[in-house]
């Protein structure tokens, strides 16, 4: 816009008037100072963003920080690591702070007005994390995260690595209340009523393509593993050939499955094959917003494989879950390790309004055809 201003003002007077002159040359010297090459590593300090101190400098420590100075993450200054005297290795660039611990945190905390501690070390037991000077910062009105804290508040996300049974136990949420039970569930039968009204239509016409398009039933029944590990029937439209799994063998579905028929290939895209699961809701089976249910063949082999996997069977399985709105379809015990991640998420931290959230961008995954095989 100065640039047009400038060249008006060319037009108008043959040259531009003084002042107006210097505040284009200032706009031009500040571009070409913005283009240069020379541009910080990190961006500068953002004034009035919360100061954070990072205690570790291994691996973990940096992939806060760098979470940290994301740009789509609320913003936060970084004023540097505080050494541990644990495994961590000392990774931490060269242009980083790095404080040793010949001071204590809280007094760090005083004199670079730290406003949040974050402790980026797994192991923290032998003295490698001074446990006696972070609650100093605690009393002195500083919260403290740990790694499972700070990925819960950033990214929806309990990561398993670094969770421990005292977190679980000592922590906030995972609260299953007799008023949230019946908030809950009233939810699930006004809602999963007004959606079989709405998508009858639909399952009707679905029901006469599943017909058409290859032999067998419509409705498929798999015994799933549901709410304290009991196990139910659990309802979908037929997506595949009823010789899928003939030896008996349970199997993910893959990417270009070649067992998916021509119309379970569409209605495995739009979910829904998915909509039967909706009579399963007014049983009391399932809910609206869960963590996705499971065979129990996958369910044991993932018991063993993936920390506190039936954390997730404390509330009923749903139809549509945090993780499925957070992750792409997974095939893999990697994958179901992701998405065990954000299911421990919802059960501590599920309310009203997290399934109301769930259930709107469950609909841009539908619209987008996101995940589904």
């Amino acid at each position: 816009m100065l640039d047009r201003l400038c060249g008006d003002q060319d037009r108008r007077h043959g040259q531009p008037r003084a002042g107006l002159h210097l505040s284009c040359r200032a706009v031009h010297r500040a571009r070409r100072r913005v283009r240069s090459p020379s541009v910080p590593r990190h961006p500068p300090v953002n004034v009035g963003a919360p100061r954070v101190l990072i205690v570790g400098t291994g691996r973990d420590a940096l992939n806060v920080a760098a979470d940290l100075r994301h740009p789509g993450r609320s913003r936060r200054t970084v004023v540097g690591f505080y050494g541990s005297s644990g495994p961590d290795e000392a990774s931490v660039p060269a242009d980083e702070r790095v404080f040793d611990r010949s001071q204590s945190i809280s007094q760090l905390v005083r004199q670079l007005r730290v406003d949040e501690v974050i402790v980026a070390v797994k192991e923290q037991r032998g003295g490698g994390v001074p446990m006696d000077d972070l609650l100093d910062c605690r009393l002195q009105g500083t919260p403290v995260l740990d790694l499972a804290g700070f990925y819960e508040r950033t990214k929806g996300q309990v990561p398993t690595e670094s969770l421990k049974a005292s977190w679980l136990i000592y922590g906030h949420g995972f609260v299953q209340g007799p008023a949230r039970t019946v908030v809950k569930r009233i939810f699930d039968v006004v809602c999963s009523s007004l959606l079989l009204l709405l998508a009858a239509p639909v399952m009707i016409l679905t029901a006469i393509a599943i017909r058409l398009d290859s032999p067998g039933p419509v409705i498929y029944r798999q015994e799933r593993v549901g709410l304290r590990g009991r196990t139910f029937m659990c309802l979908k439209f037929r997506s595949m050939r009823t010789d899928a799994e003939k030896d008996g063998v349970a199997r993910w579905a893959t990417h270009n499955d070649s067992r998916v028929t021509r119309v379970g290939a569409f209605i495995r895209k739009c979910r829904i094959d998915e909509l039967p699961q909706l009579i399963s809701v007014l049983r009391g089976e399932m809910s609206l917003v869960g963590p996705r249910p499971e065979r129990p063949s996958f369910v044991a082999q993932l018991k063993e494989q993936i920390p506190f996997y039936d954390i997730r069977h404390s509330v009923k399985p749903g139809v549509t879950g945090w993780a499925q709105v957070r992750c792409a379809y997974g095939s893999s015990v990697e994958d179901a390790r992701k998405k065990h991640q954000f299911d421990l998420y919802y059960v501590k931290n599920h309310s009203l309004l997290l399934d109301l959230m769930v259930l709107v961008e469950t609909v841009s995954v539908v619209l987008f055809r996101e995940g589904a095989r």
